[in-house]
């Protein structure tokens, strides 16, 4: 027998919850950017070089190093910076954004037995720790992110660091991160019932079904009430031929109460008066 709290709720629905959708959309969407900025080698550019041309400069990632030029789309990816590849950022840089890829997958695969799009009812403790976990991965992303972006031009290199811009993995993992962190924290707020079980799709069961016999209530019947204000017909209902609205009809005068009294006996018995 179910407990008197599964009881006093219900889903109007079977569509899955919008948090869970969101939360499930968003994940994957930050997990490829989140993979975009953590394999290429973009976290920023070294441009005007001394002694190289104009057009030529130096792409600086977490795992590799390139050096690029505008016209060319092939790039040199086998140059060396012991410099910069041991400093504190990088090498905290390369776990956490590692991790996070890890992380997300783990949550992703904790969170859909839990959505489970084919059943009524979705189990909302499974969604809330794989919301949770994705959660935990899209920080991991932020922090190196903001890390490396706060310290950008003091960051080791044998190269020298005339002009240096931010890499378009600084953009993506900025990206990745905020969708994971958005995506983990809607789904995790379907653990518990809030805003009277708005955020699960339920409502009580009492405003279901009252809502339901009211709509099946038939509207009550309208009386029609003849009105007293027709005008009265002037031909007559008692059909009268012509010949005997023509004939003089006599009728005969009631006596008077003293005439009456006269043909009367003092025992009450009539008499005659004339023999």
């Amino acid at each position: 027998m179910p407990s008197q709290r599964t009881q006093e709720w219900m889903r109007t629905s079977l569509r899955t919850p919008g948090i869970l959708i969101f939360g499930m959309v968003m994940a994957p969407c930050g997990w490829i950017l989140n993979l975009t900025a953590t394999v290429a080698p973009n976290w920023r550019t070294l441009n005007a070089l001394p002694s190289s041309p104009p057009d030529e400069f130096i792409q600086q990632g977490i795992w590799e190093i390139c050096r690029a030029t505008t016209v060319q789309t092939r790039a040199d990816c086998t140059l060396q910076d012991t410099e910069y590849f041991g400093s504190q950022v990088i090498e905290v840089a390369q776990g956490l954004m590692v991790a996070s890829l890890v992380v997300t997958l783990i949550g992703l695969a904790v969170a859909i037995p839990g959505v489970r799009c084919w059943t009524d009812r979705p189990n909302w403790l499974l969604a809330g720790l794989g919301g949770i976990l994705i959660f935990l991965s899209g920080v991991m992303t932020i922090i190196p992110i903001a890390w490396y972006t706060h310290i950008l031009n003091e960051v080791p290199t044998v190269f020298p660091t005339i002009d240096v811009r931010v890499g378009y993995c600084i953009i993506l993992g900025y990206i990745g991160g905020i969708f994971e962190i958005l995506g983990g924290f809607v789904m995790f707020i379907g653990i518990c019932r809030c805003c009277g079980g708005k955020n699960r799709g339920e409502k009580r069961v009492e405003q279901v079904i009252g809502a339901r016999f009211a709509s099946r209530r038939q509207p009550a019947r309208r009386v029609e009430v003849p009105s007293l204000d027709r005008a009265r017909s002037e031909a007559s209902s008692v059909p009268y031929s012509k010949d005997s609205l023509d004939e003089d009809v006599s009728f005969p005068r009631a006596k008077s109460p003293a005439a009456r009294s006269a043909n009367t006996s003092y025992g009450g018995r009539p008499y005659e008066a004339d023999l």
